[in-house]
């Protein structure tokens, strides 16, 4: 289960398990939250390292080693689940969104900004490997989003964390085949990314109302999103998106609210989320005003928050 730790002990807590699952780095909570949200822990799939994290941290930030030791011998290919992030690496900047994938170099100095909440999940490959595979190339880079390579990457890295996977199939013996198809995948990967975003002058107005709804989905626990926020990631004009939205007898801010205010109805309902505060579901998902999450909830539900919730269970 994640963790919503204050400053303190249990942050320094959760930067002591970070260091233990990736190893050495260093983590500065964000000022944009009244919660720090944290959790990550590792599994061995076959004898590669996987390492599931979720934050909302401000600032995850690794320095230049040596390159020969323990803790510098990977590479880290990253699955970007949920959430964007930027990564910074020697004056190169990536930005991640849900679905993206991304190859860092652990012996380099690099700095993760989380943009709000995140969650991926890192496979740890070898150094040496990624090295003699890729040549001259830089082992640093976002994987081509469409690509063969990318679709094939993102089947194997779900699977290698699912859990049954880890616990009752394959051997030692296995991880090696798998981490020489990582690494050939993600080599063909960067050698097709393609430079700058996409365009979509050629879609048709049902497929940008398409990418727009799948995209609210995965960006509810960003606090930034809105129309521009959804106009800048998709590289369309706000008005064509209010045009969308209003064809459909939708607005977009409604249509964000109503996506967020199921999310948190559905959290309510959850009994294993009982530990978690109204408030916390609520900033969760997005809100960042009590009284405000409150009187929507209540217009929408008929029910207050905590009424509701006595009634789920």
């Amino acid at each position: 289960m994640p963790a919503l730790f204050h400053a303190g002990a249990e942050f320094a807590n959760w930067n002591r398990d970070l260091r233990a699952v990736c190893g050495n780095f260093s983590t500065t909570m964000s000022d944009q939250h009244r919660l720090f949200i944290g959790s990550v822990h590792g599994q061995d799939v076959c004898g590669l390292e996987v390492a599931h994290i979720r934050t909302n941290a401000g600032l995850i930030s690794r320095h230049r080693t040596h390159g020969d030791g323990a803790d510098d011998r990977h590479c880290f290919l990253i699955l970007q689940s949920s959430g964007h992030q930027r990564i910074r690496q020697n004056h190169r900047v990536l930005e991640l969104g849900p679905e993206d994938i991304a190859l860092v170099d652990s012996a380099q100095a690099f700095e993760i900004e989380p943009q709000g909440l995140v969650q991926n999940i890192s496979i740890h490959l070898s150094r040496q490997e990624v090295s003699l595979q890729l040549s001259q190339q830089a082992l640093f880079g976002k994987l081509a989003r469409n690509s063969v390579a990318t679709h094939m990457i993102r089947t194997l890295v779900r699977s290698l964390a699912d859990v049954e996977l880890s616990e009752g199939y394959g051997g030692q013996s296995d991880g090696p085949a798998l981490e020489q198809a990582l690494i050939g995948l993600a080599a063909a990967g960067l050698d097709e990314r393609a430079e700058g975003q996409p365009g979509f002058a050629c879609v048709g107005h049902d497929d940008i109302y398409g990418l727009a709804t799948r995209l609210v989905e995965a960006s509810l626990q960003e606090t930034e999103l809105g129309p521009e926020y959804l106009a800048r990631r998709l590289n369309v004009s706000v008005r064509q998106l209010y045009r969308l939205f209003e064809q459909r007898h939708e607005s977009i801010a409604r249509y964000i609210q109503q996506r967020r205010l199921e999310r948190v109805a559905q959290d309510l309902r959850a009994q294993d989320l009982r530990h978690e505060s109204i408030t916390q579901i609520a900033f969760k998902w997005g809100f960042v005003d009590a009284a405000h999450f409150s009187r929507a909830f209540k217009r929408h539900f008929q029910y207050a928050p905590r009424d509701f919730r006595q009634h789920a269970s």
